[in-house]
């Protein structure tokens, strides 16, 4: 993957982000709007994914909308985030928007590297995720969840199930005592995209 930094290489906080070229679009403005909102220095890594249906999804599931299945790379792009992630004395946080919200939320039952998970408009509606996450520890003491107030609104029936799903994961991490939010944005999946993980990172580095 390759690796695109905004911000400053010397601060000790280090935002970390699957993302594609669509988020590489609006990324400056993200990073603008997370130092607007939390007056922090940091450094905000983008790793641009190759293929985001295959890259960022823990295990295989049949595709939900064209013809795209999902695959099974995100151990091999969190062992490549990982292997960025080793200086001791900086403080990683991790966050994406869509799948790649998933992907955060995936990680953090993963390693216990990360400081918090920032989950914009997450694509909880991935198969089997609600159940993994029951029977896995969450390893980081903050989770921000958002979703917009359209979304569960979808034509495709699964992506529809999205607001229970938030709601119960919500619910699910509340019950283990994990610091979590679930903020609801106005629009469907495709509004404000940075602002909504501009918002994520941010509240997890006020947290």
């Amino acid at each position: 993957m390759e690796r695109l930094e905004f911000g400053n290489r010397d601060a000790d906080i280090v935002l970390i982000q699957p993302v594609d070229v669509h988020d590489l679009e609006v990324i400056e403005r993200e990073a603008a709007l997370i130092r607007e909102f939390t007056k922090k220095d940091f450094l905000l890594a983008a790793f641009q994914v190759h293929d985001w249906n295959k890259d960022l999804s823990p295990w295989k599931a049949p595709a939900v909308f064209g013809r795209e299945d999902f695959g099974e790379g995100a151990g091999d792009t969190l062992s490549e985030i990982l292997n960025f992630c080793t200086d001791k004395t900086k403080n990683y946080y991790i966050g994406g928007y869509s799948l790649a919200g998933l992907f955060a939320l995936w990680a953090v039952t993963r390693t216990d590297v990360f400081q918090g998970a920032a989950c914009a408009s997450p694509s909880l509606w991935f198969p089997g995720f609600e159940e993994y996450v029951r029977d896995h520890e969450i390893l980081t003491e903050n989770v921000y969840l958002s979703l917009g107030d359209r979304e569960e609104k979808a034509r495709n029936p699964v992506m529809a199930t999205v607001g229970d799903r938030v709601r119960a994961m919500h619910a699910l991490l509340s019950d283990r005592k994990v610091h979590c939010t679930l903020e609801w944005n106005e629009g469907n999946h495709f509004r404000d995209s940075e602002l909504r993980s501009a918002k994520a990172f941010s509240w997890v580095l006020l947290s």
